[in-house]
């Protein structure tokens, strides 16, 4: 599942993984910095100054130690005071913090600040190390049916997660930058959405009211829905909604038989908005845990099926509606999710077909789009191929590594 996306992040977190490689000086180059004298490291200072003969040099400063000491000239005598100045190894004499009264600052050159960067294995990166690896997932992420918006996003998070941060290396780049693109995608897929935890915590009978165009497969979900919820310990009544669909009927009856719940219909061309207060008239006579509302497919520019979906959900006032699309449709699936949450409303995607789908853009797209998580994923043609959707298997899926 997912199959193209997946390689493309793969092989973008290992270009961006060589990238933050090159902007980490190795450790071998600073340690071969710290055998420089502080001298050559930071300048030489050539203002000739004294030292008191009690007065001991400060060797953060480039001074000498002990060690040092046999290696100096003679201590020679200046002025009347007869005071004494002492040289460096290399004849620039060391002015003595006593003379001020104030401690002169450390300098602090380019070598040790690389110093205090690989000591502590950090790493900072600027826009320049990453933009070109960045410009590559984007068009990655646009190929594989991620809507503009949300690889623009992804992008973004990428950058702060990346630019101008000091990270620490506990592992290796790859997996750096790996870790920053996952966190990327959790941030665009939110949360994601538990059937079986809202039905624990809230009033029964639930009411799950599925809609969507003609041929996503919404009957056939709505069955397998079913078969999920029985094995999950729930009792389920089906209301066979679509009452527009020659066959419909029996199309529903047929699956609901084999998964063995209950249906509840009305003749070919009755009120729909009827059958499915029947439906939940039932549910409540019977303690149903959950109503499964099938309506007829429709497309969004259809303002008079759009207006008896509207009639519907004032009529049984569902507490979930669940607009099914197929994950293969791409950028069409989320335009029209933007087009049916705008018209009647949407609480929850379910993608059909996600099994067939080797870019994975839908659910990445429509949870982004319209702020609403995807709830499952068809992967199959059994009853028992609907899966909860659920972000960090998803994520995890997408950058973990081929069994």
């Amino acid at each position: 599942m997912f199959k193209s996306l997946k390689e493309k992040l793969k092989g973008v977190s290992k270009g961006l993984g060589s990238r933050v490689d090159k902007a980490v000086i190795s450790e071998n180059e600073v340690e071969a910095e710290e055998t420089l004298p502080r001298d050559l490291q930071n300048g030489p200072e050539t203002q000739p100054v004294t030292k008191t003969d009690d007065t001991v040099l400060d060797t953060a400063d480039g001074g000498i130690d002990e060690e040092e000491e046999s290696y100096l000239p003679e201590i020679k005598e200046t002025g009347e005071d007869t005071q004494k100045t002492k040289k460096g190894l290399f004849g620039f004499a060391k002015k003595d913090k006593s003379e001020t009264g104030e401690d002169k600052p450390k300098k602090t050159g380019f070598g040790s600040k690389l110093k205090v960067l690989i000591t502590e294995r950090e790493i900072l990166l600027s826009e320049k190390d990453i933009s070109e690896p960045l410009e590559e997932l984007e068009i990655s992420l646009l190929e594989n049916d991620v809507a503009f918006d949300a690889a623009n996003e992804i992008i973004e998070q990428m950058k702060t997660q990346l630019i101008g941060q000091k990270r620490k290396i506990r592992t290796s780049s790859e997996e750096f930058v790996t870790e920053a693109l996952r966190n990327a995608l959790l941030n665009v897929l939110g949360e994601g959405f538990s059937l079986t935890d809202y039905i624990d915590t809230h009033e029964k009978p639930v009411k799950v009211l599925f809609t969507g165009v003609n041929g996503a497969g919404k009957t056939t979900t709505i069955a397998k829905v079913a078969h999920y919820l029985k094995k999950n310990g729930y009792s389920v009544v089906i209301g066979s909604g679509d009452t527009f669909r020659a066959g419909a009927n029996e199309q529903m009856k047929t699956h609901a038989e084999r998964v063995g719940v209950k249906v509840i219909s009305h003749q070919e061309g009755a009120d729909p908005s009827a059958v499915l207060f029947d439906a939940v008239s039932y549910a409540k006579a019977h303690n149903i845990d959950v109503v499964l509302a099938d309506t007829a497919g429709r497309f969004h520019n259809r303002t008079n099926l759009m207006n008896q979906l509207d009639k519907i959900r004032r009529v049984i006032n569902p507490d979930i509606v669940a607009y099914v699309d197929e994950a293969v449709a791409g950028n069409d699936a989320v335009i029209r999710s933007v087009e049916f949450n705008n018209t009647v409303g949407t609480d929850v995607v379910v993608l059909t077909k996600a099994d067939m789908d080797t870019k994975g853009g839908a659910a990445i797209s429509i949870t982004y789009t319209i702020k609403k998580p995807v709830m499952f994923l068809g992967v199959g043609q059994g009853y028992d191929d609907v899966i909860p959707f659920e972000p960090q298997k998803l994520v995890d899926e997408l950058l973990g590594d081929d069994e």
